[in-house]
């Protein structure tokens, strides 16, 4: 057992360097639990800090460690649910003022144009200091409201027939992207740090 938590610990102290600070996804009204193990594996997976869910209906528990204790989102999460840290919220109101009363900058995803500007995945700077990113209900998508509170939506670029993707391919890609940006960005500040200079994501 020791040797067991021994393991544990050097895999985590390996990766804290690559975790991204300030960073949040958020899922908004998600109806499938199994789409919700299935982010927060991403979520785990690519070094995001936390997953924040708006959840009116009461599906999850408010306290974090009864979702960790769950076997529904455990094992669609591959137990990543253990080793992340899970917010809920009643509505996004609430979400939003939370975020807004903490200086996070939030953007949402579309596959439609929505909202003030509008990127490309690829095209869209993701190195603000704090970063909320929202992802919409599987069938009705991102809500007005939260187009309305965000300062930009992103979209995937699509070449087939079909112009939409699930929840859990959604967000792998899209948090793909931003880790990737703010890694390099993180890296690139902690070199200027060394060189005497001191401005941190």
């Amino acid at each position: 057992m020791d040797e067991m938590k021994s393991e544990i610990r050097q895999r985590a102290d390996a990766i804290k360097p690559y975790r991204c600070k300030n960073l949040i996804a958020v899922m908004e009204y998600p109806t499938d639990i199994k789409n919700i193990g299935t982010v927060i594996r991403n979520v785990n997976a690519l070094g995001v800090e936390k997953t924040y869910i708006v959840d009116p209906k009461g599906t999850l528990p408010d306290d974090w460690q009864d979702m960790r204790e769950r076997k529904s989102l455990s094992k669609p999460s591959v137990s990543a649910i253990k080793w992340s840290f899970v917010k809920r919220f009643n509505s996004t109101e609430e979400c939003f003022d939370h975020l807004e009363s903490n200086r996070y900058t939030s953007i949402v995803t579309s596959p439609h144009v929505k909202g003030k500007d509008n990127f490309i995945l690829h095209e869209a700077d993701y190195t603000q200091p704090r970063l909320a990113v929202w992802f919409g209900n599987e069938s009705r998508g991102i809500s007005d409201l939260a187009v309305e509170r965000s300062d930009f939506c992103v979209s995937i670029p699509m070449f087939g027939m079909i112009e939409s993707l699930n929840l859990g391919t959604t967000s792998g890609i899209v948090l793909y992207e931003i880790t990737k940006q703010r890694r390099a960005y993180q890296e690139k500040y902690k070199r200027a740090n060394r060189g005497g200079h001191n401005k941190p994501l």
